[in-house]
């Protein structure tokens, strides 16, 4: 079993290392790391580079997160019994490599769309529940950052609901959880603060304001 697990992390860290929205910074001429918060995720894609790049860059970092957990269980584990915590475990590698990638010297994203993908394909169940809850969030705060959160705390009570008993399953989906609110840190002292950017609020790319 914790063979499996540390393939499983090993698969998942690897392709969340690729970090989306750099490569679609680079297509925009932009290191989006040297603009807004610093962070390669879609939020400060959002900003820096506008609706389009978000996108793109939300399917791309959903994806990594969604390829490996497929792999997991269709490919490599398709027979294991506990193969619903296996592909948890995968989507916690990816989650990782997006937030920490060893090639960036581990400066990457908040790792909620590939949260996201991880949610998604766990158990797909949950994705009209977490698309309402986070579209819900962001329309009546305007803040993402309360969206994400949201998103990330809807996860282990999501595991709670739909795997009852399974402790271990319910451990990994809190690290999910504890990762998001680590990484939205400084987001949530600027939503105590009252200084936290509004959705829409777009960063210039004409020159670096180093604000990281």
């Amino acid at each position: 079993m914790i063979i499996k697990i540390i393939i499983c992390l090993a698969l998942g860290y690897l392709t969340g290392c690729f970090s989306t929205g750099l490569f679609i910074g680079k297509i925009y001429k932009v290191d989006i790391r040297k603009y807004g918060s610093g962070n390669t995720g879609m939020t400060n894609a959002l900003r820096t580079l506008g609706p389009k790049a978000a996108i793109m860059t939300f399917a791309g970092d959903f994806l990594k997160a969604v390829i490996p957990i497929l792999l997991v269980r269709f490919v490599i584990f398709p027979d294991a019994d506990n193969i619903s915590l296996l592909t948890l475990y995968s989507g916690l590698g990816t989650v990782l490599g997006h937030n920490y990638p060893v090639w960036l010297k581990f400066k990457g994203g908040k790792g909620i769309s590939a949260t996201s993908g991880v949610m998604a394909a766990v158990d797909p169940l949950i994705i009209p529940f977490g698309l309402t809850l986070f579209i819900a969030a962001i329309a009546i705060t305007k803040y993402m950052s309360v969206g994400s959160l949201l998103l990330a705390i809807l996860f282990p009570i999501w595991i709670a609901i739909r795997f009852p008993g399974d402790i271990h399953m319910l451990i990994v989906a809190l690290v999910f959880m504890l990762l998001a609110f680590i990484r939205h840190r400084s987001n949530i002292k600027r939503l105590l603060s009252g200084t936290e950017n509004k959705i829409g609020q777009k960063v210039s790319t004409e020159k670096s304001d180093n604000n990281k």
